[in-house]
């Protein structure tokens, strides 16, 4: 997780809130309930019909094809393979809007799309309001570069002054997307008005291939942009001209608020992905060298010795 809204108190929400939507992938109807959680619990992910909970950590990543999905492996024939899918627009929410510890009880494998933003769910925390708690925020501070790649894609973690700073790049052969670039230091003003109403994209040549392995099957206009060669098929285009990289930093925030704690540094990739950002994660905490959890105090201390890393306009 990681946030602007800066060191201090650990935040829940106020009161527990519910929507029902479908999956962009399963299709299915599910309903989704957020609720306040106690310190130090961070965020937890429960399957209401199966009675299972999951941490939303990285380390519970079972699949990244097209999304971000937690779950558990198979445990015997009468206990199948516990999954919960689309995990990072609603964590991306949670990160951007600084919360710490939540419950999120849903009744499927997936997490409903709603609008393939997070624009829908910040409005559902910000209905539910969002508390400060009696505990300290736990901070995860880089403290080497952490590098993954994969053929031209890669991601990487710096070390970074105070705050959480962001450079994505993407790069389609679609002329309505084409190379774009974002830059900025993360925090929940930035979040909400640049980053959260961006939605998920897909090519309309490879909608079908998607639907006939099982994926994409709750995807309309009305949940993802979808682009075909230098068009946008939506009726109403584009909420922002940059929208498609807009919706990649959304993701990798999603992605890499499952670090369990607010991360501290600067994360710059070029065609990120999920697979790459949970690859990330997983090469960060490899290594007791890369990072260190520091309290609230220390992590200001060793901000004042080093510059903070530039962060251009967005």
């Amino acid at each position: 997780m990681m946030t602007g809204h800066g060191y201090g108190t650990q935040r829940t929400l106020g009161s527990a809130i519910s929507c029902v939507g479908v999956g962009l992938h399963s299709g299915r109807k599910v309903t989704l309930t957020l609720r306040p959680a106690a310190p130090d619990s961070g965020i937890v992910v429960r399957r209401t019909d199966l009675g299972v909970a999951v941490p939303a950590r990285f380390d519970h990543v079972i699949d990244t094809r097209l999304s971000t999905v937690l779950g558990l492996p198979e445990r015997s024939h009468h206990q199948p393979e516990v999954r919960i899918g689309t995990v990072e627009h609603i964590m991306a929410a949670l990160a951007g809007c600084g919360v710490h510890n939540a419950v999120l009880d849903v009744d499927g494998p997936e997490m409903p799309v709603l609008d393939g933003s997070s624009k829908d769910l910040v409005f559902l925390i910000d209905c539910a309001g969002i508390i400060e708690q009696d505990a300290p925020v736990e901070v995860i501070e880089v403290l080497r570069p952490v590098r993954v790649s994969n053929g031209e894609s890669y991601a990487e973690l710096r070390p970074g002054g105070h705050g959480f700073d962001m450079s994505v790049s993407i790069a389609f052969d679609a002329a309505a997307i084409g190379r774009q670039t974002l830059t900025l230091r993360l925090g929940p003003a930035l979040f909400r008005s640049r980053i959260a109403q961006a939605r998920t994209f897909a090519f309309a040549n490879e909608v079908e291939h998607l639907r006939a392995i099982g994926l994409a099957r709750g995807g309309s206009l009305d949940n993802a942009v979808v682009v075909d060669g230098a068009k946008v098929l939506n009726p109403g285009g584009l909420r922002m001209w940059d929208e498609f990289v807009r919706h990649k930093m959304l993701d990798a925030i999603g992605d890499l608020a499952l670090a369990g704690a607010v991360l501290r540094g600067r994360y710059v990739a070029h065609r990120p992905g999920h697979a790459l950002n949970n690859r990330l994660l997983r090469a960060l905490f490899a290594d007791q060298a890369n990072w260190r959890t520091a309290t609230p105090s220390e992590a200001v201390a060793g901000w004042q010795t080093r510059l903070p890393a530039a962060a251009g306009p967005a």
